[in-house]
Parts: C-alpha cells; structure tokens; sequence
C-alpha cells in the first residue's frame, strides 16, 4: 500500500486531558490554513462532536459522519461535508461514534482502521492538510488518529496541571511510534488560554519551554471571550470575530505550522517575515 503519508499533511489534535482547547484549535487552525490558501479537510473524531456544531453542521445534516465510515457503512467522500469557509471540508461526528470503540473491538488491524480509509477513499483528492480533532482519551479513536496521522499537536492549557499527563501522551506516542507509524512526528506543543497577566500562565509557559524547548510553538493562545463565544454561533473564532486576539492568534499559528512543514509557497513565506518584522 502506498503511503497516504508521501502526499499529505495529516494532524493529529490530541491530548487525553479534556477542556485544553483541542476542538477550538482544530476547527480554527483548520479555517485559518484554509484562509491561507491550502485545501483543508477537517475529520471530527470526537463522539461530542463539538468541531462539527463550531463549523456550522447541524445535528439533522450529520446522518452519514465519521463513525459510519469508521465501520465501513460509507466511503469517506460520502461523509465529506462543505463548510461556509472555502477550501474547508469536514467528516462530521455524530453521537453513533462513541459506540465506535466496543463495536471495533475484535476487528482485526483495528488500530489501522482510519489509515486505510484515507488512503483508499481519498488518495485522488488533493486536500493538502488534514485536521483530526481527537477525543479526551487515548483509546481506540486516538489511537487510530495516530496511526494514520503523519504529526501530532498538543494543545497545552496554561494553569497548574499542565504537565500532568503530557508524559503519558508522550509514552503514547513512542509506542505508536514504535509498533505503528515510525513516520509520526510531534509537530509541536501549543500553549493555550494563555493569560499573560497571569503570573501562573507566565511561570506554566516557562516551564514548558524549558522541558520542551523547540517542540513549543513560539504563537500562544489567549484566553479570550470571542474564541468561547464562537461555536455557540456555529462559526470558527477566525469568521465570527477575524480582528479578535484569538482569531489573530490562530493566523499566526497556522503559519507556524505551515512553515515548518514547508508548505509556504514564496509569497507566504515573505508575508510571514514581513508580518514578525512589522511584530
């Protein structure tokens, strides 16, 4: 089986720790990479399916999503959704995945489950990143988003439990590393709800970076009132409030990530020096 890995970006947003910013980091980084031109589809891995409801799709719209092609009821282009941001599709979730992992239990490869899918269902589309938006736990739905992912972001709330779990994520992933997807990267560790009033926040950051040092993203996200008040409208932070600390924030890191990866183009890319020198 050829690599789905050779010719897209797959990102994992993962942390086993709930109310860290994983879903407004996915459905925004997502809008954002759209924003900035590369097609983007994101997948709602998440039984709460909190991504889906941010970017607009209603419950009665989600009848075919990810959970029906996880059990191989539809082909993944058949739950392929439009979002109202162009160049941004996404695999919605609806509450029939949270039976995904007892159902899948004795499937065989059941670990491998959404690399094939992708590969086989959408290896002629020309999505150039791919978002997963991952449930609070490590369980089977994680771990396929892994397996299939080609990097991992982790979202990291700014407040005195930071650390905690990070190191059992960490041994996750070099597990998975190890006995599934010796391709998967840690793209990078985001720092969220960061409040720089806050002397914990500040203190929380420096740990972080002084443990993790360049796996940290230089861009922080701000704990900001339009980054909450946004999926409540069904839109991403990025289209209810653009101007918003959050929204800008989210810009920032979408060209950080893309940087890295290399998937700038030259304009971009002087954009983006163009943007730190005027910062």
């Amino acid at each position: 089986m050829t690599d789905l890995n050779i010719h897209k970006h797959i990102i994992a947003i993962a942390n086993q720790k709930g109310g860290v910013g994983k879903t407004t980091t996915s459905v925004n980084l997502a809008t954002a990479t759209a924003a900035i031109g590369k097609k983007t589809l994101i997948i709602d891995l998440d039984p709460q399916g909190n991504a889906s409801t941010g970017l607009g799709i209603d419950n009665h719209s989600r009848r075919v999503g990810a959970y029906e092609v996880i059990i191989g009821q539809s082909n993944a282009k058949d739950a392929i959704q439009n979002t109202i941001i162009p160049k941004l599709d996404i695999i919605p979730a609806n509450v029939n995945l949270a039976a995904a992992e007892i159902e899948l239990i004795n499937v065989n490869s059941r670990e491998f489950l959404l690399k094939k899918i992708l590969h086989d269902d959408l290896k002629e589309d020309s999505y150039e990143v791919i978002i997963i938006d991952c449930p609070p736990s490590l369980g089977l739905l994680t771990i396929n988003a892994l397996v299939a992912a080609t990097g991992i972001i982790i979202p990291l709330q700014c407040e005195f439990f930071a650390l905690e779990g990070l190191v059992h994520l960490m041994n996750t992933v070099n597990l998975i590393k190890k006995s599934y997807n010796p391709s998967l990267q840690i793209d990078g560790i985001v720092l969220t709800m960061m409040d720089k009033r806050n002397r914990l926040s500040l203190l929380v950051e420096a740990d972080v970076r002084a443990t993790f040092k360049n796996l940290v993203f230089e861009t922080t996200i701000p704990r900001n009132i339009r980054l909450s008040e946004a999926p409540s409208h069904g839109k991403p932070a990025l289209i209810y409030d653009s101007k918003c600390l959050g929204s800008v924030s989210y810009m920032m890191l979408a060209r950080e990530v893309l940087t890295k990866k290399n998937l700038l183009n030259d304009n971009e890319r002087q954009n983006v020096k163009r943007e730190k020198s005027v910062g």
